[in-house]
């Protein structure tokens, strides 16, 4: 590896800050591929935590040429991922002792943010991601995704661990690709109902019914309509209807139309009155996806197909 002091950190074309460090256990370096293997394995349940299952059995495969990594392919068919437990419990109240002293946040943050010592330029020719299925929050979903010119750096730190840091891609080195995702649209429907019953039960609301349907109006566009029904308290039950269309151009433009909120119940109406304005400006506002992307990252299509599954394509150029 280079001296970090000789060979500093590249700088984003867009002046946006290079990506975080990716650990991979001790230095030096990996250079067999089983042992690249490993490491890629450890540093996924990390990620994870104990969030999931069957990791330890996924089949990974890397060859490395020297700095290069020839091929990686990680395989998650069959890993389960549940929710965080955090997000499974109800939010805790504060009570009058703890008025005077407000509770700090929790910090997260586990990112490696080594002083880097040492950095080596590498590439990563060829990229496979697959999940024939991957259940994720009781939601089967198939992966596919391929990409290849990855560029990184193997990077040291002061603390003894080694890692990679990607690189941005840019007009001189573009990365090449294709990616799908599919989803079973009756199993979004319930994961859907089962996410929203949670985040509203810590808000003292019981979701009682969903009903979510999403109808396809072409390839890069479809319809949401959602009906559900909620109780709070003893007193308080209501139906809730939602409708929007969604779509995304040739261009990688995101917007979101036609947003409307009811109900039958006068009290929730006006409720959802005072936030229809605040949603109407939010939506009014299309989302240029291709505008966040780096220059070396050019879609040339993209696509929503809608029927018994919900399947995202998009190809790179």
């Amino acid at each position: 590896m280079t001296d970090a002091a000789q060979r500093p950190a590249p700088d984003q074309p867009t002046g946006r800050p290079a990506p975080d460090p990716i650990p991979l256990g001790s230095a030096p370096r990996p250079a067999l591929g089983a042992d690249l293997e490993a490491r890629i394995r450890a540093t996924l349940a990390d990620e994870v935590g104990g969030q999931a299952l069957g990791l330890d059995r996924a089949p990974i495969t890397a060859e490395l040429d020297g700095a290069d990594i020839t091929s990686a392919v990680i395989d998650l068919s069959g890993v389960v991922v549940r929710l965080p437990e955090a997000a499974t419990q109800p939010a805790q109240p504060t009570y009058p002792a703890q008025a005077g002293h407000p509770a700090q946040p929790a910090s997260d943050d586990k990112r490696w943010r080594p002083e880097v010592v040492r950095r080596e330029p590498g590439n990563l020719h060829h990229l496979r991601l697959d999940a024939h299925q991957l259940v994720a929050v009781d939601l089967p979903v198939d992966i596919t995704a391929e990409l290849t010119d990855l560029r990184f750096d193997w990077v040291e730190g002061a603390d003894g661990r080694v890692g990679i840091q990607p690189v941005e891609p840019d007009a001189d080195h573009p990365v090449s690709g294709h990616a799908r995702v599919a989803v079973d649209k009756a199993g979004l429907v319930a994961t859907v109902r089962g996410v929203a019953a949670v985040v509203l039960l810590q808000q003292g609301i019981t979701l009682t019914a969903l009903d979510l349907d999403v109808v396809s109006q072409g390839p890069r566009a479809a319809t949401l309509r959602i009906d559900a029904a909620i109780k709070k308290g003893i007193f308080l039950s209501a139906r809730v209807q939602a409708t929007a269309s969604v779509s995304i151009d040739e261009n990688l433009v995101l917007a979101v139309r036609d947003v409307q909120l009811n109900s039958g119940n006068p009290i929730v109406a006006a409720l959802l009155g005072t936030v229809r304005g605040k949603v109407e400006a939010a939506t009014s506002r299309d989302i240029d996806l291709a505008e966040k992307l780096p220059d070396g990252v050019r879609i040339a299509d993209v696509r929503l197909d809608v029927g018994a599954q919900l399947v995202a394509s998009a190809r790179l150029a």
